[in-house]
């Protein structure tokens, strides 16, 4: 069962990259999920060069990330203000830029593109819903024609209000990437209950861990290494199993350099041992 769900890392392609491909390479992680790069650092020879990169360590990339410029994590407000296609002064100018990066994308051959979309509304009633609706649909079309789908990242609102949106937007290629942490770190649910809710719609998923806040969906909750935090990690493989995921285990720590690395190995070796437990029993 364990080749139905290799381990992998999440991937900044910044100065790093060789580092985090070297580790890749010796922990023997055959997956990543990568955040696209600048646009002047999407280019053809620029698609060449990290396909190689990729190839030698022997990673391949099941999912590019959308990033904007002007995006902000510093606190929840900023985020609200900043992050994904919500932001109407960005929305048009970041809904080019995605298409883009889907773009860059299938020249790596790369089925699926993904983005943190923002705040979406919690009613149908705000003004801004119908809108924020049509403008994923133009996405996901633009995806299609590439042969890819859109992955929406969990966390910044409740399960129940995701799983409306997607069903508003009808589009057969829009999924989920869960991220149990999150939902911790926004406030915004429980992750096991959100996981079983979404069910066959999360198709990619971060293993990351982390605590609650003090005050949930006022302050940020703190992200911490796998197995460290208020995820029960054996209880969401579990889950996994029994709503049928069989995708990579992508594991994402938000901090940079040896630390980061540190913190990967501890997750590898935790999720080689739970996922024998969970999907032989």
């Amino acid at each position: 069962m364990s080749e139905q769900h290799p381990l992998g890392a999440f991937i900044v392609m910044d100065d790093g990259l060789d580092a985090r491909l070297t580790a890749c390479k010796a922990l023997d992680l055959p997956t990543a999920q990568i955040l696209a790069p600048p646009a002047d650092r999407r280019r053809a020879a620029d698609v060449s060069g990290l396909l190689a990169k990729f190839k030698g360590a022997g990673v391949g990339i099941t999912v590019v990330f959308c990033g904007f410029a002007g995006e902000s994590y510093a606190d929840i407000p900023t985020v609200q203000r900043t992050v994904g296609l919500v932001p109407f002064a960005t929305r048009q100018e970041r809904l080019s830029e995605a298409m883009l990066i889907s773009d860059f994308a299938k020249a790596l051959g790369v089925g699926v593109t993904a983005l943190h979309l923002g705040f979406i509304p919690e009613t149908v009633d705000d003004p801004d819903y119908q809108e924020i609706v049509r403008i994923t649909g133009l996405l996901c079309d633009h995806c299609r024609g590439n042969n890819q789908a859109l992955h929406l990242e969990t966390g910044q609102e409740p399960a129940e209000v995701l799983l409306k949106f997607l069903h508003d937007v009808n589009r057969p290629n829009l999924a989920v990437n869960f991220d149990p942490a999150n939902m911790i770190l926004y406030g915004s649910g429980e992750p096991i209950p959100a996981l079983r809710l979404l069910g066959s719609h999360v198709k990619s998923v971060h293993c990351k861990d982390a605590k609650w806040a003090a005050s949930p969906k006022v302050e940020w909750g703190q992200e911490v290494p796998l197995g460290d935090g208020d995820v029960d990690l054996r209880l969401f493989l579990k889950t996994l199993k029994v709503i049928g995921y069989s995708g990579p285990l992508t594991i994402e720590r938000e901090i940079a350099g040896e630390q980061q690395i540190s913190d990967i190995r501890q997750a590898v070796n935790l999720l080689e041992s739970l996922r024998k437990e969970v999907w032989n029993e």
